[in-house]
């Protein structure tokens, strides 16, 4: 399969968002104090009753982030096979209240990665994680800040792979999730 990512514009966002974020949760990450780990922290995989979650529902999607925030410095990067756009991923850059661990110039957030349903576990995601590395060195980014929680196994362990290192988990960050923590991953990029 022949995978081509380009570079869009913030007016594409709404095209973007067409691809589904959507993912069936059959796991978790429960955060467990022990000695050790990350300020003792370790994460332990447990199995819950699966259900589906999808960011996009609540958040109203990427149609709606150039009405929230200031996207003319973000990088809006789609992958597209045969003419038909099947992932994407969008950094931000300058954007000081999403730079998860506090306001920094030299730091970029991917704020959203997705992959069609079709089309995951191709290597695509991998291709896009790679260009967000690429794009945030070409604008002076030196490290790369990304967010997710531990009901999403699947991410966690995709970006462990891609080198980023576990550098926060926050039990409170999200009131109406009970069950949810966020866990922030980091990498730095030279």
């Amino acid at each position: 399969m022949f995978i081509t990512v380009i570079e869009e514009s913030p007016a594409a966002l709404a095209e973007y968002g067409r691809v589904s974020i959507a993912f069936l949760v059959t796991h978790r990450y429960r955060v467990d104090c022990v000695r050790g780990g990350l300020g003792g922290l370790a994460l332990v995989e447990e199995s819950v009753a699966p259900y589906i979650k999808d960011y996009d529902v609540r958040s109203g999607g990427p149609a709606r982030w150039a009405s929230r925030w200031d996207v003319t410095c973000w990088g809006i990067l789609a992958a597209y096979t045969h003419g038909k756009r099947v992932g994407g991923a969008v950094v931000a850059r300058t954007t000081d209240e999403l730079v998860i661990t506090g306001p920094r110039a030299d730091s970029a957030v991917l704020w959203d990665l997705r992959v069609d349903p079709v089309f995951r576990h191709r290597g695509i995601g991998q291709m896009l994680f790679s260009r967000v590395r690429e794009w945030s060195i070409q604008n002076g980014c030196r490290r790369l800040e990304v967010e997710t929680q531990n009901t999403n196994v699947p991410a966690c362990q995709f970006y462990a792979r891609q080198g980023c290192e576990l550098v926060l988990i926050d039990r409170q960050a999200y009131e109406d999730e009970c069950d949810e923590a966020r866990l922030v991953w980091a990498q730095t990029l030279t």
